[in-house]
């Protein structure tokens, strides 16, 4: 019986030895690995926030661009409306009362100077044309007569003042001829009566007042024609730009083309007047631009235009992807080093593919085009 508890008391003293061995490695290997993970969690702490590695930013796709000098910096982009001209609209009006017989163009055709627009039934020519026939046979009676009486003064058988009256007789008559011949040459007046009225310059007719069958008078328009060559931009400017636009400064309109898949087309403009009052409403002022026609510029059209400056200011140029919007404000990652930092910025106009800044980035500095969005994150953006 000594023995048998003997050989059992050996064996607990075993199975105890071995499982505080296990213990003490259990515990030595987890205090190892707690105390490797607590000082990768810790290493972070001592980072830099916006440190990035070039494998970082393979990794985020962060792209960066180099701000170059920007030359004459635009003022700003503001908002306008296309507007016609006060010159470039003409009326179209009927010198005789009359009725429509024929209509050839419908509004918004764009017609070229001396395009037939309609057919008018008048009175009025029948009387001036046979007016034109009298003055016709009364200046060949008037000149037979001139050349008679001259030849007789000449022969010294009748007085010069006899002659004299004859010559003004056939002058009266050659001007009777003229007049009637351009009466009915300008209202475009044919035989039967009947007179086409045409369009007197190039352009687009804007208004078709008449309809077939319908009369025309001498005091209204029957059709509008604007000619198109050139527009008006009336243009709101904001309070602070208004003390710094004048007339004579360049503007630059980018027009989108039908589908969008074209780049715009670039017009570019000159101011041509500034109004002196502030609106109390909008706290803008209203200024006027001067602009050639292109594809896509009509009348009525919103656009952003981009004003010039007169090449007092300074500022630089990065690609328009690189601005961050944030709340109210406008902001750039500039890289320097191996360290992104978030830099407000004043943005002076965007136009395209490209923006100008006139404060707030340097000439040279790397700013990122791509990846805005995980460094907003990286650094607290909005």
């Amino acid at each position: 019986m000594g023995s048998f508890m003997t050989r059992n008391h050996k064996i607990i003293l075993s199975i105890a030895a071995a499982i505080a061995v296990i213990a003490i490695a259990y515990y030595s290997f987890f205090s190892e690995t707690n105390g490797s993970a607590e000082s990768k969690t810790e290493a972070p702490a001592e980072t830099t926030p916006g440190t990035v590695t070039a494998q970082q930013l393979k990794a985020l796709g962060i792209e960066t661009a180099v701000a170059v000098n920007a030359g004459a910096v635009p003022l700003g982009t503001v908002p306008a409306i296309v507007s016609l001209p006060p010159e470039a609209r003409v009326a179209v009006t009927a010198p005789f009362e009359g009725a429509i017989i024929r209509m050839y163009v419908v509004e918004g055709q764009a017609v070229a100077r001396g395009t037939p627009l309609a057919l008018i039934k008048v009175r009025e020519t029948l009387q001036v044309g046979a007016d034109l026939a009298r003055a016709r046979a009364h200046l060949g009676l008037a000149r037979a007569n001139a050349n008679r009486l001259n030849q007789l003064a000449r022969e010294g058988i009748i007085a010069e003042a006899r002659a004299d009256e004859a010559n003004a007789a056939l002058r009266s008559a050659q001007v009777t001829v003229s007049e009637n011949q351009k009466i009915l040459s300008q209202a475009g007046a044919g035989s039967g009566g009947q007179m086409t009225l045409r369009a007197p310059i190039d352009g687009r007719v804007s208004a078709v007042n008449v309809q077939t069958g319908g009369p025309v008078d001498t005091m209204t328009a029957p059709f509008v024609i604007d000619n198109t060559s050139s527009y008006t931009l009336d243009i709101q400017l904001p309070e602070r730009l208004a003390k710094s636009v004048s007339p004579g400064m360049p503007v630059e309109v980018n027009i989108a083309q039908a589908g969008g898949t074209e780049t715009p087309i670039p017009n570019g403009g000159t101011i041509i007047s500034v109004s002196p009052t502030l609106d109390p409403m909008t706290r803008s002022v209203m200024a006027k631009a001067s602009i050639g026609a292109a594809p896509g510029m009509v009348a009525g059209k919103s656009v952003m235009v981009t004003i010039t400056g007169n090449g007092q200011q300074t500022g630089v140029s990065v690609p328009a992807k690189a601005i961050a919007h944030i709340g109210d404000n406008d902001y750039v990652f500039v890289l320097t080093g191996n360290r992104f930092a978030k830099r407000q910025v004043a943005l002076a106009a965007q136009a395209g593919e490209s923006a100008v800044i006139n404060s707030g980035l340097k000439v040279g500095e790397k700013v990122a085009t791509s990846g805005i969005a995980e460094l907003k994150v990286m650094l607290g953006g909005d």
